[in-house]
């Protein structure tokens, strides 16, 4: 049986990932969500737009890799405002 390697990069995204669900419940807690529309032309609250945005992300993230070899990092931060992008305008 092999077990997956846990590497500094993969726990951080990981712990990332918790910490970002945590904040979110604990701020729907405090603020509950209002549905609105952006430019995604439905009505979101700002957990659906987190899983929109993070699901954007990933797709630009696997996209850079199958057709370019450029710079990893290059990607994250066009991924990262994908997703901004779709979390405050989405």
């Amino acid at each position: 049986m092999q077990w997956m390697v846990w590497t500094l990069p993969t726990a951080l995204v990981f712990a990332g990932l918790a910490v970002l669900l945590a904040g979110m419940a604990i701020w729907g807690h405090l603020s509950p969500p209002v549905a609105r529309r952006g430019f995604l032309r439905m009505e979101t609250d700002r957990g659906d737009r987190l899983y929109i945005g993070l699901l954007t992300a990933a797709a630009v993230l696997a996209l850079w890799i199958a057709v370019t070899d450029l710079s990893m990092w290059l990607a994250l931060a066009c991924a990262v405002l994908a997703a901004l992008v779709v979390l405050i305008w989405g």
